[in-house]
């Protein structure tokens, strides 16, 4: 739930704090897609000056996740088919490449944090809030453990962005039961330090997420176009 907050630190800024706030709020769709965002009432909210909430808009922007129009303000953008086609096409390349690295990688010492997060991602099955939280994490452990900074940071880059389109693939009880068996898959590769296994697992798992993300879309456009509500979603090139 987007929440005001009293920031204690000035790493990362308090533009950024927001934006980030903000951006978990689109993912999660506090906002909808098409939603005008208020600079008075987030500045209000944040307790900041709008300024600063125009700050965190544009880094937004920056983001992918809102479009600004001068005089009209911003808004969350709308969901995209060809937009999570490309995005899932870096994103399979990328994650494999990371799951690739940190089976090569693997050490005895990043058992814990594997079982850890694996366990965090069974306990949130039941909800699908909650198991894309889980599963962010997960991305963000296997990509530190690909021991390389610029594919962390190009993953990292791109999180929010993508994460609402992920979301969308795990809605449904069994989306998220067929993502932790492919989860489960890939920790036991990257323990048993398989290269080969892991790249390819997790280029399904991103494969599996797009389409389910796919379809739950045309679902949403079929369901707006028959009950005459407001397109949340962009045509089709």
């Amino acid at each position: 739930m987007l929440t005001s907050f009293s920031p204690t630190t000035l790493n990362p800024t308090l533009a950024v704090q927001i934006a980030d706030q903000i951006g978990a709020a689109i993912i999660e769709e506090q906002f909808t897609p098409g939603e005008r965002i208020h600079e008075v009432k987030l500045a209000n909210m944040f307790n900041v000056s709008r300024s600063t909430v125009r700050d965190a808009l544009r880094i937004l922007e920056s983001r992918g996740l809102i479009s600004m129009t001068p005089q009209r303000g911003a808004r969350v953008r709308l969901l995209s088919i060809q937009e999570l086609h490309n995005l899932f096409e870096i994103r399979a390349v990328l994650l494999a490449l990371a799951s690739r690295r940190a089976a090569g990688n693997y050490q005895l010492t990043d058992d814990p944090l594997l079982k850890a997060a694996l366990a965090e991602l069974k306990q949130s099955m039941s909800d699908s809030t909650a198991y894309s939280r889980a599963s962010a994490a997960m991305v963000s452990q296997v990509s530190l453990l690909s021991g390389s900074e610029q594919l962390t940071e190009m993953i990292a880059s791109f999180a929010q962005r993508i994460g609402r389109y992920a979301r969308l693939g795990l809605v449904t009880q069994k989306r998220r039961e067929q993502s932790f068996a492919n989860w489960k898959t890939l920790v036991a590769a990257i323990r048993e330090r398989d290269q080969d296994l892991a790249e390819a697992t997790h280029r399904r798992l991103a494969q599996e997420n797009r389409e389910a993300a796919m379809t739950e879309i045309e679902m949403r456009a079929r369901v707006s176009v028959s009950s005459g509500r407001p397109k949340t979603h962009a045509r089709k090139p």
